[in-house]
């Protein structure tokens, strides 16, 4: 009699492999060309003005009255500006300083608003009612009405300095459409029956918005946050060229623009405004085909 024969371990049928959704997300983005590319960009403006310090030992607010107006050279690559002061070295470094207040704001209002809108619809009732309307109160505030208010008074009582200024009043006021968001995705998952699970074994609050609901909401935040970057370098920009935003002998792209408005910069010197005006242009729209990318790709209805 035959001995039995045994199935080898290595002719074993193997479990199908299955990607996790933020694999099969990553792997999508990266077949949108666009999103790569501005997100290759994003990620060199983002090194080179962070790494100013290391890539230029020029001084970025010393004034050269010897050095006024001229124009690109091998010395000076963007030229030098009003005050002798090379072009190249202060769009290094007001990239420093716009993205600073871009990232820092985003990720401000992101978290706050996560946080409101994720109490406010898990807990529903009165706690939902009184967050939603002071919600409803901070969206009716005029809002580059209220920026230019604030950060004028945090700077004029010297409680904060420089661009934490505008970080801190961006953050204070532009929480809301965030915070609504997020509730009204919360209140859609809150109802399904692993969520009602979890709460049934006594799950802390706490625990069941972080491990459970949290997570199916991040897509919509992620998306979210890349236009909140985009809309915060672009105020700050606008509010330094009108002379209310970064102190002006702090260098950023926005005051760097503040001198275009000069006439005869803006028809004679163009070294001294493109640089700025292209940096932001291109971050801007870099950062809004990123956010074009990630919503595909974190879309699972898309295929592709």
């Amino acid at each position: 009699m035959e001995p039995a024969t045994k199935t080898s371990s290595a002719n074993a049928p193997r479990k199908p492999k299955f990607d996790s959704t933020w694999t099969i997300a990553r792997k999508k983005f990266m077949k949108r060309k666009l999103a790569m590319v501005s997100l290759g960009f994003l990620i060199f403006i983002i090194t080179v003005s962070f790494l100013a310090p290391y890539i230029t030992d020029t001084d970025v607010t010393r004034i050269n009255m010897s050095e006024i107006n001229k124009e690109p050279s091998s010395e000076h690559w963007f030229g030098t500006d009003r005050n002798g002061r090379d072009v190249f070295v202060r769009t290094l470094y007001g990239g420093r300083v716009s993205l600073t207040i871009g990232l820092l704001s985003m990720v401000s209002v992101t978290l706050i608003g996560s946080i409101i809108g994720s109490i406010a619809g898990y807990y529903g009732g009165w706690v939902d009612n009184l967050l939603m309307r002071f919600t409803d109160f901070i969206l009716t505030l005029p809002f580059y009405v209220f920026v230019i208010v604030l950060n004028a008074i945090l700077i004029g009582f010297d409680r904060v300095a420089g661009m934490w200024s505008l970080i801190i009043v961006f953050s204070l006021l532009g929480w809301g459409g965030v915070a609504r968001i997020v509730r009204s995705k919360i209140l859609a998952e809150k109802e399904n029956e692993y969520v009602l699970a979890a709460s049934s074994i006594g799950s802390r609050p706490s625990k069941v918005i972080m491990k459970h609901l949290f997570p199916n909401v991040m897509t919509t935040v992620i998306v979210q946050a890349t236009l909140l970057l985009a809309t915060y370098i672009v105020a700050e920009a606008g509010l330094s060229f009108i002379g209310v935003g970064v102190p002006p002998d702090t260098p950023s792209w926005g005051n760097m623009l503040m001198e275009a408005r000069q006439t005869d910069v803006l028809q004679d010197k163009p070294w001294i405004w493109v640089p700025p005006a292209v940096c932001i242009t291109l971050t801007i729209l870099s950062i809004n085909f990123v956010g074009e990318g990630l919503k595909d790709a974190l879309d699972p209805k898309t295929t592709k």
